[in-house]
């Protein structure tokens, strides 16, 4: 039975924007959003979604599962069409000062400039620290660092995704303008050992690794750590590498014969059973909130590495192996092979952290109550 206080909003509209729509096709933001808007439909909400699409032409008004979605075409590829698609956006719930906006990220938060002078509510989950990416250049950096100052200040309320990131939001502005919720993870489903034949794997015989090809995903220091001995078991590292591409030529270079590249892999089936059936789980991003990668990991019970910093050790707890560079993981890597005792403690700890924080059964329903409120 709804609360009264949900039960209270139902006839109040609430518009996602700052992804690129649903069903859910890209991960992150796309399937929180898919997650989040089918939970408040369930609940009674009336759930508007801002979905970007290809090619020139009216915006147009469609339904699926019970969410109205907002289709507005960007002729633009890439970055630049992404910006014009959240303007857009933007413009039309502006036109709606009635409703309720949740923004999801704030890399174009200076748009929301005009939700505040339309009248328009506004909640805006901030993501990570985008401007401390090491991909990004000067002026992609002086961008998301001013977006998120706009985002700060523009945002009648802020969603923090991890408590490292509300205490960062908390040099910006007031701590009770902020409200930490953790994203969530649903379990893969059991079995697809037949999956595996595709890279010859066997259950219990790899690691995993789920990452784009970026720096600051330590898969270079991973690839490093892994191939400086033989392991008698292989290192799955999922992302397209080209040998032309300056850092992913030089993660090629440094596998050694143990080391598997998949390739982009998007089918959930396939990505669960790597998960359900790998000795462990390595994460090597080194800046963000609570990443759904790892958080999947945790659901499905994979002994966890991690890059040591605070994002991840508050995620994945204290059992977890840490590393700092790529000595750091040959050693916790060598360490736990030579006592894999250690492997069911460590097993127990990644679901316990699971149940205890990143289910959508306790994320969702906290989001229906800050929206609720707002």
């Amino acid at each position: 039975m709804r609360n009264d206080k949900a039960a209270g909003m139902s006839n109040r509209r609430l518009r996602v924007m700052g992804t690129r729509g649903v069903p859910a096709a890209h991960g992150g933001f796309e399937t929180f959003a898919e997650k989040l808007a089918l939970y408040l439909v369930s609940r009674g909400w009336p759930v508007t979604v801002y979905c970007q699409r290809g090619g020139d032409g009216p915006v147009t008004v469609d339904q699926w599962q019970g969410i109205e979605r907002v289709n507005i075409p960007v002729p633009q590829a890439g970055p630049l069409g992404t910006i014009v698609f959240d303007w857009r956006a933007t413009a039309h719930a502006a036109q709606h000062p009635q409703d309720l906006v949740l923004t999801l990220g704030y890399n174009t938060a200076v748009f929301c400039a005009r939700l505040r002078w339309a009248g328009v509510r506004n909640v805006i989950n901030m993501d990570g620290i985008e401007w401390r990416r090491g991909k990004w250049g000067p002026l992609a950096k002086a961008w998301f660092w001013l977006n998120e100052r706009a985002g700060c200040w523009l945002g009648q309320h802020l969603v923090a995704d991890h408590p490292a990131i509300a205490q960062h939001l908390a040099t910006r502005v007031r701590a009770s303008k902020i409200t930490m919720i953790p994203y969530g993870a649903d379990a893969p489903a059991p079995g697809g050992e037949a999956l595996l034949a595709r890279w010859s794997l066997r259950p219990g015989q790899f690691l995993t690794v789920v990452a784009r090809a970026e720096p600051e995903n330590s898969v270079l220091e991973i690839v490093r750590g892994f191939s400086a001995r033989p392991r008698g078991l292989q290192l799955l590292v999922l992302g397209h590498y080209d040998p032309q591409h300056p850092y992913q030529g030089q993660v090629l270079q440094a596998a050694g014969s143990e080391v598997v590249f998949a390739g982009a892999v998007y089918d959930k089936p396939v990505v669960g059973a790597l998960r359900r059936h790998c000795l462990a789980y390595v994460h090597g991003h080194q800046v963000g909130g609570t990443n759904p990668s790892l958080l999947e990991a945790l659901a499905a019970g994979n002994p966890v590495l991690a890059h040591d910093n605070p994002f991840n050790r508050w995620v994945a707890g204290d059992a977890s192996l840490y590393f700092a560079d790529a000595a750091g993981f040959d050693v916790a890597l060598t360490g736990l092979l030579r006592d894999r005792s250690r492997l069911a403690a460590m097993q127990a700890s990644s679901l316990a952290r699971f149940e205890a924080e990143f289910r959508w059964a306790s994320v969702l329903p906290a989001y229906e109550a800050l929206l609720a409120g707002a």
